[in-house]
């Protein structure tokens, strides 16, 4: 919100990011709230305790209107005057021109109409199933022989929310773009497609009375009960219960603020919800969809154009292959300012080199037209043996991953589906190669997904080592995952759910130790969340005994800093910029015998305990280089960097007049040369 709202970002990125928003609020909905729910039912079952989570989820609803109100007052009256300003019209049905209305209500006849599918509620029509995050239409007709009707309207998902209308001078000249370009009158012009429908409901109803049209959404808990559930065959479970096979329990119901009291309580009565979880929205309902006006061809309203350094020491053309550079050197990567194509290459280069006899890696969340899955089909139609882990209780992703291991059985791929009762998290891939009398493990591990969609817009280390005992560590480790091996102890790894928590507790003793003898204790750890009570506790202890610790924490921090006496020692910062920031980093000074790990692991409960997880550690090249060249400038940020106070809440930096400006992410653009 504080993005959108910052007069400093461009302007169609400032929309961009006020549709973040509203998208991370449908999921606080369908994650947090479920949870926080789930938190009361247990509660009401221990005597003294019931009033306690139901007291939080009464300050979640406090909370929730007023940040409603403010993503209502930025889009409403800010954005949508500043897009004016640029010729960019959010416009209402009744503010088109009639060559305007004609334009779109033929557009709605070719388009929109033959998608419709009206559904009645009567004594002879159940009431329709409201799918999660569409939609629709509550309308009330006045049938002459029924009386008042109601009637459920819901929008294809696969139609725009926003039609481009031309501009009349574009209509005069007889070229009319619908592809995000203004035409020669050099406007972009929108209607809401709820408005087109809701002016063409004639053609739906034909000689019948419309006495009343409200849009509405509502969102459903997104979990789908697989963590814990004791199903035995987990791909059909998840086919049962993803997507539109799956209703879960209405959370939410958003409406226009129009709405009559006798719609909505047709609507609470039959989704058993309660008034307060309506929201009355003056804006449209969904405004996750003004992203779509990003697309337009404005480069002076975005960022500017940044491509992501393509590593050519790893480029397949170049001089010996891949493997033996790999060997000769451990390899960084940092995305979105490292190319994600390093890794493409990678299982590219195993695929086809004839020495390569198995790849095996863990897959969380992939891109539709992954480059990475026809490479690993290759490397099976050449003889190799692939083995694949993925993990299909992957929120929001169990369709696409359902798929993806669908198409890789089909290849005469191994496939996994995940260890039961755990999610695997863990970012791993090792290709084992045949070199002379023995075979040589390569290991490519990361810090995000092999994603490269979101490698695009989220930072993440990438790190390729031919490190021996990394190498047996990942055999050990696949050997886990793929059989029943027991296996506890690793050489350099930390793994979850074993002994990270144990491992990570230790080392953070170790720098309070080291604090009492030598005075020089630090930690700096960069997360996306910091949850785990343990974790905490013993964080909390090393302030107590001195110990300096920078805790950067993109999302959620449960620990509190500079409470006297207590957390004096812990500066919390976090950056929120063009880029998310997704890298997992944990740096502990120990006395100078320095140690840097990276990985998948957040200091979560469920990390720790309920997913398999890895920490791995860099080389002591690469320590010095993201120590004090990557995590230091984050420190050293004064544009995107808020602060942590002890209540809680999150300040944004304010630099001084005197102060140089100081934006990591757009510092990181113009440096990657400093982690080569």
């Amino acid at each position: 919100m504080e993005e959108a709202l910052d007069e400093k970002n461009p302007l169609l990125e400032r929309v961009r990011f006020l549709s973040i928003f509203a998208s991370n609020l449908d999921e606080y909905y369908m994650v947090r709230i479920p949870a926080v729910n789930k938190s009361i039912l247990v509660d009401s079952m221990t005597p003294g305790t019931e009033s306690r989570t139901y007291s939080e989820m009464q300050k979640i609803y406090a909370e929730l209107p007023m940040m409603l109100e403010q993503m209502e007052n930025c889009w409403m009256n800010i954005l949508i005057p500043e897009l004016k300003k640029q010729n960019i019209n959010v416009l209402q049905y009744s503010e088109l021109g009639e060559y305007q209305i004609e334009y779109v209500n033929k557009y709605f006849k070719k388009n929109i109409f033959p998608q419709l599918t009206p559904l009645a509620y009567d004594s002879s029509h159940p009431f329709p199933y409201i799918t999660n995050q569409s939609v629709n239409f509550a309308i009330i007709l006045s049938d002459t022989a029924y009386g008042k009707v109601f009637v459920r309207l819901k929008i294809p998902s696969n139609i725009k929310r926003l039609i481009q209308v031309p501009s009349k001078e574009d209509l005069k000249s007889g070229k009319v773009e619908d592809n995000m370009t203004s035409g020669k009158s050099g406007k972009f012009n929108f209607v809401w497609i709820d408005e087109v429908i809701i002016a063409n409901l004639d053609l739906v109803f034909p000689g019948q009375v419309i006495q009343e049209a409200h849009a509405f959404r509502m969102t459903r808990d997104g979990d789908l009960g697989l963590d814990a559930d004791g199903d035995f065959n987990l791909m059909k479970s998840i086919e049962k219960k993803s997507g539109a096979k799956y209703f879960g329990s209405p959370l939410r119901l958003e409406i226009n603020d129009g709405m009559s009291d006798f719609v909505l309580k047709i609507l609470l009565e039959n989704l058993k919800l309660r008034s307060a979880q309506v929201e009355a929205l003056a804006s449209p309902v969904g405004l996750v969809s003004i992203s779509e006006i990003c697309d337009i061809d404005r480069p002076d309203l975005k960022y500017p154009p940044f491509t992501p350094k393509k590593k050519e020491y790893l480029t397949i053309s170049k001089k010996g292959n891949i493997f033996s550079k790999i060997k000769k050197k451990d390899v960084l990567v940092y995305r979105p300012y490292d190319s994600f194509e390093s890794m493409i290459d990678f299982v590219q280069a195993a695929a086809s080199d004839p020495d390569v006899i198995a790849i095996k890696m863990t897959l969380y969340r992939v891109d539709k037209k992954s480059r990475i899955i026809q490479s690993l089909k290759d490397a099976a139609d050449s003889g190799k043996q692939v083995i694949v882990l993925i993990e299909l209780k992957a929120r929001f992703d169990e369709e696409n991953n359902v798929a993806r291991a669908k198409e890789l059985e089909h290849s005469n791929i191994h496939v996994i589906y995940g260890v039961p009762d755990l999610k695997t998290h863990a970012k791993i891939c090792m290709v084992l190669r045949q070199e002379n009398d023995e075979i040589v493990p390569y290991v490519h591990m990361s810090t995000g997904n092999y994603n490269a969609t979101t490698a695009k817009i989220y930072t993440d280390f990438e790190y390729f080592t031919a490190d021996p005992d990394v190498g047996q560590d990942a055999v050990d480790f696949f050997n886990s995952l793929t059989g029943y091996s027991n296996q506890r102890e690793y050489r350099k790894l930390l793994v979850a759910p074993r002994l990270m928590r144990e491992e990570f507790v230790g080392k953070i003793r170790r720098e309070i130790e080291n604090h009492k003898i030598h005075g020089n204790g630090y930690m700096l750890f960069k997360l996306n969340s910091l949850v785990d009570p343990e974790c905490i506790a013993e964080l909390y202890k090393a302030s107590m005994a001195g110990v300096k610790i920078d805790l950067q924490v993109r999302g959620i921090c449960c620990l509190r800093p500079q409470i006297e006496g207590y957390s004096d020692n812990i500066h919390v910062t976090s950056i929120v910029g063009r880029f998310l920031e997704h890298t997992r980093a944990y740096y502990f000074y120990n006395n100078g015998d320095e140690e840097l790990y990276l990985g998948s692991a957040d200091l979560m409960q469920r990390n720790l305990d309920r997913r398999v997880e890895i920490l791995f550690p860099v080389n002591a090249d690469y320590l010095r280089k993201i120590k004090d060249v990557i995590l230091d400038k984050h420190l050293s940020d004064n544009v995107k960097l808020r602060v942590g106070k002890p209540d809680g809440s999150f300040e944004k930096v304010v630099p001084l007049p005197s102060d140089e400006l100081l934006d990591s992410q757009f510092w990181m653009t113009e440096h990657q040369d400093l982690w080569e």
